[in-house]
């Protein structure tokens, strides 16, 4: 494959390994990358865009892969009757966990079993929230707040202190590490983790746990797992 960049006045035709090895600074001694267009060495220097999946309502993105994890699907939480968007969610597994633990469930996505699992299992997993809205710190803390009622309080209270008013287009990211620490990271801020499973828990529950019929948070989250899991 060759390509062809407008230089220095003229029309110059390259070999795409010639190119790639002149940018990656490993040509050959009378080769530098200081012979290439300036255009050409931008182009190599891109990085590539992955696929991704949009959550419909707002346009946001996610990447099908973060890291060794793969995205089990996107989903939207609203506030009010008025639904007013409020941010688009993803869920992400460790692949190892799609063909470990979570391959009995091939065939049994969105049974009870299966979330408990999302929720306890110890594995590799996060959501990513992508907030659409500003939100004061008292609506955010609030929210999680009213989500675990049964929470020990003094995590509780560490927990949402890491919420401070927030601004649409920021992101949120809980990640659990297995046999470890839950890991927040805010505005691209990371937080003092929180070593006990059993709080990790009851944060994911938040958007895994059993649902009224109306609240599809759940189901959306999940909307990839079954292919996923063929």
């Amino acid at each position: 494959m060759e390509l062809e960049v407008q230089g220095h006045g003229a029309l110059l035709r390259v070999s795409w390994a010639d190119a790639r090895a002149r940018a990656g600074g490993v040509c050959a001694a009378d080769r530098t990358v200081s012979s290439l267009p300036v255009a050409l060495v931008a182009l190599l220097a891109a990085p590539t865009v992955g696929p991704v999946v949009t959550e419909p309502k707002t346009g946001v993105t996610f990447a099908t892969t973060r890291g060794d994890m793969s995205l089990l699907g996107v989903g939207l939480r609203t506030k009010t009757f008025l639904k007013f968007k409020v941010y688009a969610i993803g869920l992400y597994v460790a692949d190892s966990a799609l063909d470990g633990p979570l391959a009995v469930y091939k065939g049994k996505v969105g049974t009870p079993a299966f979330y408990r699992e999302l929720i306890a299992g110890d594995f590799e997993k996060q959501f990513v929230l992508k907030l659409v809205r500003d939100l004061s710190a008292e609506q955010i803390q609030g929210s999680f707040r009213s989500h675990m009622p049964s929470a020990d309080e003094k995590l509780l209270d560490q927990f949402v202190s890491y919420f401070p008013r927030t601004k649409a287009g920021q992101e949120c990211v809980l990640h659990w590490v297995p046999g470890g620490s839950l890991h927040t990271t805010v505005g691209g801020v990371a937080k003092p983790s929180i070593a006990d499973k059993a709080f990790a828990d009851q944060v994911f529950a938040i958007w895994l746990r059993d649902r009224p019929a109306e609240d599809p948070i759940r189901r959306q989250v999940v909307s990839r797992a079954s292919a996923l899991l063929e």
